[in-house]
């Protein structure tokens, strides 16, 4: 570690607050602040779940207090409620890092945390997207700062002893707790003018902090699974899953573990003489990865079960048979995790349950949306979703007038494609050229190029080379923003979004190719999805708003990519559809492309989307 400084030599002024004369005297002062920091130490990583060991707070560098809050959960929320209109005032700000963690805590002891707030973490994603955000790095790198690990307090991550917080003596976890106020603290001082720097200050006031509070509210309020349906769900799979296995003995003469990389690649290109092209992996195995099996599928149905058999076993352990094991036992609902930090190109991911990643391409992967519903009889679910939302949005922001033509005039956008790219008559386009068209648009966005295409399509790479260049004859537009926006990338060493969230790409001047083609590929693909990642995040923060103002009951419950999912009373569904289409609709104003919102209602999020 680069870290010289630790809390053994760096002189501190750490108070335990534990009477409530100490904690009335630190409430006054903090009172009295336009600004404090503030932690929780808690008994779980999960804020649904965890209970509140103690909060720590600071208000200059190299001070802070602990105060410790009994196991009993009675005794617990008295000390909260004696912070409460400290954290309730909205006229100081909080800082913390991950902030929202403590927020979902503290909303479990009726408290909300009002004001704005400074996130150190959210900060420095905005700084620097491709890095990581946890505290710990942040010290070591910005403050040379090596803070006490957890570890030390109780145990590595899975050992069977491993403590709680609860578990450790307080004066331990005084020193440990008021310090991680004590560094964001710094970080918070370190970063703060930063922002400003960089000129992205705005963009945190306007769009990032805002939706702290509102991811605050999706997560604790969760959503509704129905467990039956998925345990049955899990048993139908099974027998599905054992089914495929036979046929794949049966074609291979063998029995051999199908879920083992090497043996797969053994039975196909030794046992069964599949042809093998492309490179051994660097320990001498065939790869028979998800592309590379793929890719022989489609010649060899072999291939195909084999793929179809690790896609059902995905589906059955990751979301049929986890789901039900994630069900919160305090509300009965699912509370996934939404992080707001992770993806560079500023799109929220999701995890425990990882929501983003159910498969919708397939029937199976469709049939766990349909465990999903509302909270009763008396709601039901509403899905709002994007159309094509990067198509419209590369016609936006590269001007081209072709594309934006076929918007404005509300075409089906591939078949106007497939009839500039073949030169046929719009009502004359087959379906094999519409889908070709479709995918060089997709292809396109992605910034993949020929060989990428000739494989999706099945035809010969000239073939695609072909297309590709039809493509760049109709669409001069989408060409001339393609090159424009690698050569502002190696200019300035980042590319931006409408809103200006940047995106840094250290490989653009690369000498090695692969890495500079790759970083090409980020610079034409970042602003469109970036811009699809603002413009969501701001409908979000609308939509929130606009609820509460109107005291309606309508609660968001789920992001996915271009879609949000609402719990709504049965009486409101047509006070808030109009509001949701329209505050999605114009969440960027002025655009030139027309923007689509489609709305479906329903027993559950299969039905509703």
């Amino acid at each position: 570690s680069v870290a010289e400084k630790t809390i053994a030599n760096v002189p501190h002024e750490y108070h335990l607050a534990d009477t409530p004369e100490k904690r009335a005297q630190l409430i006054t002062l903090l009172a009295s602040q336009s600004s404090f920091c503030f932690d929780t130490e808690t008994t779980n990583i999960d804020p649904n779940l965890a209970e509140l060991v103690g909060m720590s707070f600071a208000i200059k560098p190299f001070e802070a207090w602990y105060v410790p809050v009994p196991a009993d959960q009675d005794e617990a929320r008295k000390i909260v409620e004696e912070f409460r209109q400290l954290f309730e005032n909205e006229a100081i700000e909080k800082t913390g890092q991950n902030i929202k963690y403590d927020a979902v805590v503290l909303k479990w002891y009726g408290v909300e945390v009002r004001g704005k707030w400074f996130d150190t973490m959210i900060a420095h994603y905005l700084i620097e997207p491709e890095l990581r955000h946890n505290m710990d790095y942040l010290a070591e790198t910005y403050l040379k700062y090596e803070p006490v690990s957890i570890e030390t307090l109780i145990g590595k991550k899975g050992s069977k002893n491993q403590l709680t917080m609860r578990d450790v003596p307080v004066e331990k976890v005084a020193e440990y707790a008021a310090e991680d106020a004590d560094v964001t603290l710094q970080l918070c001082q370190f970063f703060s003018p930063k922002l400003q720097e960089e000129g992205l200050r705005e963009l945190y006031d306007t769009m990032e902090e805002p939706l702290i509070k509102v991811i605050v509210d999706m997560e604790f309020e969760g959503i509704r699974i129905d467990a039956g349906y998925l345990n049955s769900y899990s048993v139908e799979l099974a027998e599905q899953i054992v089914a495929v296995e036979r046929k794949i003995y049966e074609q291979a003469g063998m029995h051999f573990n199908i879920a083992s990389p090497k043996q797969i690649g053994e039975v196909l290109f030794e046992k069964m003489k599949i042809p093998y092209r492309g490179a051994k992996t660097k320990t001498g195995q065939y790869s028979t990865d998800e592309a590379k099996l793929a890719e022989l599928a489609a010649e060899n149905p072999f291939v195909a079960d084999i793929l179809d058999y690790r896609g059902l076993a995905k589906l059955k352990s990751t979301y049929v048979d986890a789901l039900p094991l994630q069900v919160n036992p305090k509300t009965g609902r699912v509370h996934s995790s939404f992080n707001q930090a992770l993806a560079a190109t500023g799109r929220l991911s999701s995890n425990n349950p990882n929501l983003q990643n159910i498969p919708v391409k397939t029937p199976e992967g469709r049939r766990v949306r349909e465990a999903f519903i509302p909270r009763d009889e008396n709601h039901v679910l509403l899905s709002a979703d994007y159309s094509q939302i990067e198509l419209r949005l590369i016609a936006e922001i590269s001007g081209d007038e072709a594309m934006l033509e076929a918007f404005q005039k509300g075409q089906d956008i591939h078949r106007a494609t497939a009839a500039r790219v073949f030169n046929t008559p719009f009502e004359e386009v087959t379906n094999d050229q519409r889908r070709s068209a479709k995918t060089v648009n997709f292809s396109i966005i992605y910034g993949a190029g020929a060989t990428n295409v000739s494989q999706q399509l099945g035809i010969k790479r000239q073939e695609a080379k072909e297309l590709i260049d039809n493509y760049f004859q109709q669409y001069q537009g989408l060409k001339n923003y393609m090159e424009s926006i690698v050569n502002f990338a190696r200019e300035n060493g980042y590319v931006k979004t409408l809103l200006g969230r940047r995106r840094y790409l250290r490989d653009i001047q690369s000498r090695n190719t692969l890495a500079s083609s790759n970083a090409e590929r980020v610079a034409i693909n970042t602003p469109i999805q970036g811009t699809a990642a603002d413009l969501i995040k701001v409908a979000m923060i609308n939509i929130h708003k606009a609820l509460q103002e109107k005291k309606l009951e309508t609660k968001m419950i789920l992001q996915v990519h271009d879609e949000l999912v609402f719990d709504v009373p049965l009486g409101e569904v047509e006070t808030v559809k109009p509001i949701i289409s329209e505050l999605m609709r114009t969440a960027i104003p002025n655009l030139k492309v027309p923007i689509l919102v489609e709305m479906g209602t329903g027993r559950t999020w299969l039905e509703a989307h």
